[in-house]
């Protein structure tokens, strides 16, 4: 039901997703996250491609902590700025985060390997349905991301909406 992807770079780490639709509590989990009551990143899977955008997201997300570069307060507000095309903070978490009035929710955890507690408390937390990560296609809204990350229809054309969307993640500190 949950993706568990190991980082490369970061051997001791792992990247575990989680993705759940009906969701009733949305305006609680939020509320939790921002008093760090719970330790997760919490996106709205309308806004996401595919779940290797969220690995390229964590992944730069553990690196600008590590060499001291983050933009924002936390590696999980980290994980939703890099998600974003622009380096506008607050306007990463009104596109890419979680909002009070969402019905699914993608949850975000970077942990040691052999750790599963955080899992276990999100699981406890969210009033909802988990469904399988590689289900969030059913929850995507393809013209919401175009539109947010300015895609051409040439860009769709050479290649495919995740390629567009990665590389826009990936250039927005350059340009």
């Amino acid at each position: 039901m949950h993706l568990i992807e190991n980082l490369e770079l970061f051997p001791e780490y792992v990247v575990t997703q989680l993705l759940f639709k009906d969701v009733k509590n949305a305006a609680d989990l939020k509320k939790s996250a921002i008093a760090q009551e719970i330790s997760c990143a919490l996106i709205n899977p309308a806004m996401i491609v595919d779940p290797f955008q969220v690995l390229v997201a964590a992944n730069k997300a553990l690196h600008v902590q590590k060499v001291g570069k983050m933009k924002t307060r936390s590696l999980y507000s980290e994980i939703i700025f890099n998600l974003s095309p622009t380096n506008n903070i607050s306007e990463a978490f009104k596109k890419i985060g979680l909002s009070d009035g969402d019905s699914a929710v993608a949850v975000v955890l970077v942990h040691a390997a052999e750790e599963t507690r955080s899992v276990d408390d999100i699981l406890a937390k969210v009033d909802g349905q988990q469904i399988p990560v590689d289900h969030i296609y059913s929850l995507t809204d393809m013209a919401k991301i175009k539109k947010l990350y300015k895609i051409t229809p040439q860009e769709e054309h050479s290649g495919t909406l995740l390629d567009a969307v990665i590389c826009r993640m990936a250039t927005k500190d350059i340009l």
